[in-house]
Parts: structure tokens; C-alpha cells; sequence
């Protein structure tokens, strides 16, 4: 039942950009013919309040898991951690603790969409979407895990905003999301908190770090790359659902999380061992600043952090779009930079407040735009809903 409730809820999609008569009419032909046991609800009669509370809920996990990683991830380098590759891998490899929820929220004997929408695609694409979209995740993550060595906190949180404008485009073309003027206006102000940003070097930041100006533009381009590595990534993954899985549960969801996370952890791993890093992990963990238990620790808690990202990530694109997703990962921009201040001190220039400034700027138009596309949404629903009750019940 309760795969059944999150599937539902996957049909109602207000951050999308698409025509609402279409999506309405998909609503009320699925909520008139899906309904299958006496007692169970149609699909289209579950309320807006659950779907709303799966929303929050994986926002939640995303904010928490993200700004708690990241944080870890700072740590784990200030404290004398060197390897590139451990700090990759540790954004992956605590997928096995997905199962336990996939025990939760098994697969439905009963599909309740049509014949064409329930055919399980074959073994061979899935085994290669899976493959594709791990190795592309591996690869992200690495760029993303030498942005943050090089780069202060603040900085790489700053930077990291320009996600949306990539997925603005990557949307455009792979989803087919609409291009609004609030949607180009968001583009525009995260591509220029990443300039500001990108020609603005801190140097009193960089000598304090031991970093010179070199590995600040590696840091700085490698974080460039990895955001729209990650956008095309969210893209993927939201044709993935719609056109190969073709189903939208929950349990779906977390088989999605769980395999391309096995197949990074297995590219971090054989990475790790053929850069040679592998072998100088006993030797690294000895000379951690805070002790060996400590080092573990953090190792464990970023998995942890991370993982628990990635659902509020995965669950977004299913529930709304990949757009929404990674807009929500932005609602963590001002809150990872004050925290970068507390926590390790870092200085706030007058460059880095008015990129933020931008940043939740754009971040706003975004947000505005996915409230005009709820209300138009409604509006559209509410006469066409009356129809097929009235013949149902005649």
C-alpha cells in the first residue's frame, strides 16, 4: 500500500513545465481505471497534503545529508587527509544501507497503470543505464572532491549554485522543460555569482590553506565541471524513470540509488588502487590530526551524510523533476557558508556576499516560477476533475 501512495503521488507534478491539459486528462483517465481491490483509493483521490509532506520530507534529507557532508569532507582534509579517491568513494559506498528501506517498500504484485507503462525493460539496458549513469557519477564526484581540497568552503558552496543554470539548459534540451523569463533570469544571476566567484581569488584564504593560485583554478574549474557533470546527471536519471524503468515507486527509486552507487563505489575503488593511493591509507590514517578513531569516524559519518543526500535527491526527481531537485540542493547555499565561517573561520569578502546575494536571487526567480506553474496546474484541475466523478458515479 504504501508503494502504491508514492506512486500515486508521482503523477502530480507542479515544478514541471508541461501542457497542464495533458497532464489532467493522464490524472483522471489513471484515477478513474486504476482502481483494482475493493476499498483501495483511485489514484487521483490521494490527497495533496501527502504528496506535499514526501516533498519536505526529501528536502530534509537533501539539506542535512548535503551541508553535513560537505562539512565532514572539510574536516577530513584540514585534519591531514590526502586521498582524493577516499574522499570519492565515501559519497557512494554506503548504498547497502538502502536495502533496509527497499525491504519497507518492496515491489507491488499489482501495477496499477497500463499494460505498455508496466513492462519491465530488459536486463541488458538496465545493467547499461546503471553502468552509464554510476561511471558518470563516479566521475562527477571526483571533480567535485578536488573542487573541495582546493577550494575554501564558502567558495565551493558559491560555485556549486551554478547547477541550476546547467540543468536550466540540460532540461531544455534532454526534458523538455520550458524556458521562461524567470527561469532565464535565475540562469543568468548563478552564472554570474560563478564568475564573480571564478575571477575573484582569496589570497589570504590560499596562504593560510597552503594553496596556490594554480590549484585554486583547478578547484575552481573542476567545481565548474562537476556541476554540470551533476545536472546532466539529474537529467539522465529523470529519462531513466520515464522512458526505461518506466515505473515511479519508491522502491524503484532506491534500486536506482543503490546500483549506480555500487558501480561508483567499484570505479573509486579500482581508481584508489591504481593511483597507488590505496596503499598509503594506513600510513594516513596514523598521522591523522585527530586520531585514528576520529578519522574513522568522519569517514563513516560523510557516507552516512552523503547517502542520505542522495535519497532526498533520487525522491525529488520522481516526485516533481530534476530541476526541482537541484534547485532544493541551493536552499543549503546560505546555510554552508555561515556554517564554513563558525566552524573553520573563513573569510567572507564583500565578492563572496554579492555572489551570494545573486545566488539567492536566482534561486528566488526560480522558485517563483515553480509557484506560477503550481497555481496555473491547479486551475486547470479543478474543471476537468468534476467530469469523470460525475460518470463514475452514474
Amino acid at each position: 500500500m504504501a508503494d502504491r501512495e508514492i506512486e500515486s503521488s508521482s503523477h502530480y507534478h507542479p515544478g514541471r513545465n508541461i501542457a497542464a491539459d495533458d497532464d489532467v486528462k493522464e490524472l483522471i483517465a489513471v484515477g478513474v481505471s486504476t482502481t483494482t481491490d475493493e476499498g483501495e483509493q483511485p489514484l487521483l483521490l490521494l490527497s495533496r497534503w501527502k504528496w506535499w509532506f514526501l516533498v519536505v520530507i526529501n528536502v530534509a534529507l537533501l539539506l542535512m545529508g548535503q551541508s553535513g557532508a560537505v562539512l565532514l569532507e572539510r574536516f577530513y582534509f584540514d585534519q591531514g587527509g590526502k586521498s582524493i579517491w577516499m574522499a570519492t568513494l565515501v559519497q557512494s559506498v554506503a548504498f547497502p544501507i538502502l536495502f533496509f528501506p527497499l525491504f519497507f517498500f518492496p515491489h507491488s504484485q499489482n501495477l496499477y497503470v497500463t499494460t505498455d507503462l508496466t513492462k519491465h525493460s530488459s536486463t541488458h539496458t538496465l545493467i547499461m543505464v546503471y553502468i552509464l549513469l554510476g561511471t558518470l557519477l563516479a566521475g562527477d564526484n571526483f571533480m567535485y572532491t578536488i573542487g573541495l581540497l582546493y577550494l575554501p568552503i564558502s567558495t565551493y558552496s558559491l560555485i556549486c549554485a551554478s547547477q541550476l543554470a546547467f540543468n536550466a539548459i540540460f532540461s531544455f534540451f534532454i526534458n523538455a522543460q520550458k524556458l521562461t523569463f524567470l527561469i532565464l533570469n535565475s540562469v543568468f544571476f548563478l552564472t554570474i555569482s560563478a564568475s564573480l566567484l571564478a575571477i575573484h581569488s582569496d589570497s589570504s584564504e590560499n596562504e593560510i590553506r597552503n594553496v596556490t593560485k594554480s590549484k585554486n583554478m583547478v578547484g575552481i574549474w573542476s567545481t565548474i565541471s562537476a556541476s554540470a557533470g551533476y545536472a546532466l546527471l539529474l537529467c539522465l536519471m529523470q529519462v531513466s524513470f520515464e522512458k526505461v524503468l518506466k515505473r515511479e515507486t519508491f522502491s524503484v527509486v532506491l534500486e536506482m540509488q543503490i546500483w549506480t552507487s555500487f558501480v561508483a563505489s567499484c570505479v573509486c575503488i579500482v581508481g584508489m588502487f591504481a593511483s597507488g593511493e590505496g596503499q598509503g591509507l594506513k600510513d594516513e590514517m596514523r598521522r591523522f590530526k585527530a586520531g585514528r578513531e576520529v578519522y574513522i569516524l568522519t569517514l563513516v559519518g560523510t557516507a552516512l551524510a552523503w547517502q542520505i543526500c542522495s535519497v532526498g535527491v533520487v525522491g525529488l526527481i520522481y516526485l516533481v523533476s530534476s530541476f526541482f531537485s537541484n534547485v532544493m540542493s541551493m536552499l543549503s547555499l546560505p546555510l554552508v557558508p555561515v556554517a564554513a565561517v563558525l566552524l573553520y573561520h573563513e573569510h567572507m569578502d564583500g565578492v563572496k556576499i554579492l555572489a551570494m546575494l545573486f545566488s539567492i536571487f536566482g534561486f528566488s526567480s526560480y522558485i517563483y516560477q515553480n509557484y506560477l506553474d503550481d497555481t496555473k496546474f491547479k486551475e486547470a484541475a479543478i474543471p476537468h476533475t468534476a467530469t469523470p466523478e460525475t460518470s463514475t458515479s452514474s
